[in-house]
């Protein structure tokens, strides 16, 4: 998984803008989609040339090693991932070019590996073709899987494009006439200023050159935009698609008093996709809402950390229960998914060590079933414990007193988008038609 952020700027004295700066907010806003590595590449005008820098951790990280630097572009690309040195896509030649991708392209199973084949293919086909819009298109065209891409050549142009479906998600703003901007979420542009004018459908072609920008739409195939990104992936910020994720998360919430009510003295969130879950679960429950935990250091995202040991320090980190909150206290502790459950169950004793006398817990997500072929870190099936296990085995595992998930048609109606335009593979085993 990754994020990814597009900077172009126009007009006169365009070489006067620097790129980085904002490559490093709109990254910041993205880091939730990647942890691991953090990349971005600029075009310089002064020598004609792009220039790429990389490195492994948080975006702070990196450009605080650039900081003394002098690293100059007014055009950038930037992406931070979830895989560590999964960087920025270098193709020297015949066309040189920049390229930065979420999710991942059926070409190979490696996701790094599948988007150098795709930029590959897309610097020879500008190269024979010419005009982007007739390159890019073909690439589009005879590349399944669900991917989102932002390219920058060494002519000063910026190509950004989804795959027929729209699985991945990729929006689009500016700020005035002198900047234009891409990012895998709408927050990302809010950032840096930029008014969100919406976002790119499916198998949609987006050029930006020094004079213009040039959109176009080839595709018509039936969307299949990524349910998991609205339960977990993106901000509660952000538009995707245009529909607000906070608004589908409000929903969840609700959806779970409906389906799976209980008894209690106080709800808490998991910090901090959840949130905005048990509001809304508070809310139409009745159930007070508390602060259930505080968190220890920098925010680490625990459930994208490669590892198993980091995955359970980084809840420990985060997930300190607030004693007074639960102390003697039956509550109901709602979460956005369960993967293997390891960090839900260490979450779980935590609050009864803490004084809880009971913990119900509800899942904002139907239960996690297949792996993702789209770029999405979901474990191997036999590690899913959704897979196998029944709501009162899960229970038992993790030291629950109650345990109950979102229905799938739960979560469609909170999208609000029909069932058949939605990719709910990871929870059903099944994707949608032509993708793979």
């Amino acid at each position: 998984m990754a994020g990814i952020f597009g900077f172009y700027a126009f007009g006169e004295g365009r070489e006067n803008w620097d790129s980085k700066r904002f490559i490093y907010y709109g990254l910041s806003s993205l880091q939730g989609r990647g942890q691991e590595a953090t990349s971005f590449a600029v075009y310089n005008y002064e020598f004609n040339s792009l220039i790429w820098i990389s490195g492994n951790g948080f975006v702070e990280d990196l450009f605080e090693k650039i900081k003394q630097e002098d690293v100059k572009g007014f055009l950038g690309i930037g992406q931070v991932s979830t895989d560590r040195e999964d960087y920025v896509i270098r193709v020297d030649e015949p066309v040189s070019l920049a390229l930065v991708g979420d999710g991942k392209p059926a070409l190979h199973e490696s996701r790094q590996t599948a988007f150098q084949i795709f930029a590959e293919k897309l610097s020879e086909e500008l190269d024979e073709q010419k005009d982007p819009i007739d390159a890019i298109k073909k690439i589009i065209e005879q590349t399944k899987g669900g991917y989102s891409f932002i390219a920058l050549t060494k002519d000063q142009k910026m190509i950004c494009g989804r795959d027929i479906h729209g699985i991945k998600p990729l929006e689009v703003g500016a700020i005035g006439f002198d900047i234009g901007a891409v990012a895998s979420e709408s927050s990302a542009l809010d950032v840096i200023g930029a008014e969100h004018s919406g976002y790119i459908k499916p198998g949609e072609v987006v050029v930006f050159d020094p004079l213009s920008i040039c959109r176009k739409c080839f595709f018509k195939n039936r969307t299949a935009y990524c349910s998991f990104e609205y339960v977990y992936l993106a901000r509660p910020d952000s538009y995707l698609n245009s529909i607000p994720v906070s608004k589908v998360r409000e929903m969840i919430g609700k959806r779970l008093v409906q389906e799976n009510p209980v008894k209690a003295d106080v709800v808490i969130g998991v910090p901090d996709t959840a949130i905005p879950f048990a509001m809304a679960y508070s809310e139409h429950s009745g159930i007070p809402i508390k602060l259930g935990f505080t968190r220890t250091g920098r925010h680490i995202r625990s459930a994208i950390k490669p590892s198993q040991f980091e995955r359970i320090v980084g809840v420990q980190l985060k997930l300190n229960p607030i004693r007074a909150s639960i102390d003697g206290k039956d509550v109901v502790l709602i979460d956005d998914s369960i993967v293997r459950g390891n960090t839900l169950r260490n979450t779980v004793y935590n609050l009864k060590r803490k004084g809880a006398k009971k913990v119900h817990v509800r899942v904002g997500s139907p239960p996690l079933i297949a792996q993702c072929p789209f770029g999405t870190e979901v474990p191997r099936e036999d590690e899913l414990i959704g897979k196998a296990l029944s709501n009162d085995e899960i229970a038992e595992i993790i030291g629950a007193d109650t345990f109950a998930y979102l229905s799938i048609d739960g979560l469609v109606d909170s999208i609000g988008l029909p069932k058949n335009s939605l990719c709910l593979g990871c929870f059903t085993g099944n994707y949608p038609e032509g993708s793979l």
